[in-house]
């Protein structure tokens, strides 16, 4: 089968014309005036560390435990799971979209019989057909640049959201071990109380004091054991948190006490302009502009019309054994081009839509990097107020307890009462819970200070 020679010389002009696209070019959206520090990160040292080179910020911790509980997440969260979907999805959009710079071949097989009342006839068909809606606007290239973005997106919204789940993790799992340390300080204080009670028993006993002392000190011990009991509900609580976000069944799932608390790490700064490309919800933000500013070219393209170009051939006969010869041989070949000549006004809508979204992907971009701003200069700055009050809280711990040795003193020399004694004892529990309080305060601090950063970083961070 010959084509005419307008052919090829259509296809290379078709090819000629499908070298632009219409719509904007993507020019990432202009940031917010950006400062050139952090307000609150004055004072840290930047010094070279390995730590989290990998991405596994968690284990500057220094905790296999927690590791280990990371790694569950990785593999059995359900929500990690989800968005590694989305992410599969994402790709095999992309590859739909693709599709479109390529011809569609079809192919088709009848075989018909029909008649009349004189006579009967019989009609054999094969054809194969080509057809290519050439990409001559670029709505194609535009479609698939929106994709390539959303799919970029994904990817960044999986990595977002590891890195949540892993930060909501790691600060359940401290949770958890300084509520071990606070029970480990409630057994302590529950024998000193123990001490106490049967002491005032014996003065009482020997009339050296009231029945009233006695109370006081068995008051005081029921009350460390109602905390004691309350320790072990929000412990549960944590344990359970910590099970489901590993991926586990919280029936099937235990973390023994066993007095550990992770360390303090380095806490890693990092400048506005490498936290906007660490953070991987601003890439996500990011991602949706671009995305966004390819979809107006596609609503332009709209407005321009479809170029088709068709060619067919094949076979027909009246008899299946005459069916390949010469004289029954079909072809067709020609271009198509379509457009809409009114539609009320449906694609100037389309058109100021996209452009809208646009806009609204844009200033929410701008906004995710205020915040992200925000999140890290509050992280900063609950770290430095945090660690002031821990060297104050340590100066209260250290002054009650050298009161309650010194009431303690004097009540067993009978110069006070032994509600003295009960004051000062309770004034150094509560010290002590404080400090721990305040240590878990530090340690939860620096993780949101890490995910505020984007979770891992290579290079340079930062130590007191």
């Amino acid at each position: 089968m010959r084509l005419p020679t307008f052919f090829p010389m259509s296809a290379a002009f078709v090819l000629s014309l499908s070298g632009c696209a219409v719509g904007p070019d993507y020019r990432a959206p202009e940031l917010p005036a950006m400062p050139q520090a952090f307000k609150h990160d004055t004072g840290w040292q930047t010094v070279r560390t390995p730590v989290a080179e990998d991405g596994a910020w968690w284990k500057a911790y220094g905790d296999d435990r927690l590791d280990g509980l990371i790694d569950e997440l990785e593999a059995a969260n359900p929500g990690v799971a989800q968005a590694a979907a989305r992410l599969r999805q994402a790709e095999a959009a992309l590859r739909g979209t693709r599709a479109g710079f390529a011809p569609t071949v079809g192919g088709e097989l009848s075989g018909r019989r029909s008649g009349t009342a004189d006579a009967v006839a019989n009609s054999y068909d094969g054809t194969l057909s080509v057809s290519w809606l050439p990409d001559v606007w670029g709505r194609v290239r535009r479609a698939a640049e929106a994709g390539q973005a959303e799919l970029e997106g994904s990817a960044a919204d999986l990595a977002a959201l590891r890195l949540s789940l892993q930060a909501s993790l790691a600060q359940a799992y401290i949770r958890l071990r300084v509520l071990d340390q606070q029970r480990e300080l409630l057994l302590q204080t529950e024998t000193a109380y123990t001490r106490s009670l049967q002491l005032t028993r014996n003065q009482y006993e020997a009339g050296m004091i009231a029945r009233a002392d006695v109370v006081q000190a068995e008051s005081q011990l029921e009350n460390v054991r109602a905390q004691l009991l309350e320790l072990v509900d929000q412990r549960a609580v944590a344990e359970n948190a910590i099970a489901v976000l590993a991926g586990r069944p919280p029936a099937g799932f235990a973390l023994a006490a066993d007095g550990s608390l992770v360390a303090m790490p380095p806490v890693p700064t990092a400048l506005p302009g490498e936290l906007l490309v660490r953070r991987p919800d601003l890439v996500v933000a990011e991602r949706r502009v671009a995305a966004a500013n390819a979809r107006i070219g596609v609503a332009q393209a709209a407005w321009l019309p479809d170029l088709t170009l068709g060619l067919s051939g094949g076979y027909r006969s009246a008899e299946f054994r005459h069916w390949f010869e010469a004289p029954n041989r079909v072809w067709a070949l020609g271009p198509t081009l379509a457009g809409v000549l009114f539609d009320s006004g449906a694609r100037a809508a389309a058109l100021d839509d996209a452009r809208a979204v646009h806009e609204a992907a844009a200033e929410a971009w701008r906004e995710a990097v205020l915040a992200a701003l925000q999140e890290t200069e509050d992280a900063f700055a609950s770290l430095r107020a945090l660690e002031a009050r821990a060297g104050q809280q340590a100066r209260v711990v250290a002054l009650a307890e050298e009161n309650e040795r010194l009431v303690t003193n004097r009540y067993r020399a009978g110069q006070v009462s032994f509600l003295e004694v009960v004051v000062a004892q309770n004034g150094t529990l509560a010290a002590r819970r404080g400090a721990l309080d305040i240590t878990r305060d530090r340690l939860q601090a620096s993780v949101q200070l890490v995910a505020a950063l984007g979770g891992g970083w290579s290079g340079t961070t930062a130590v007191r």
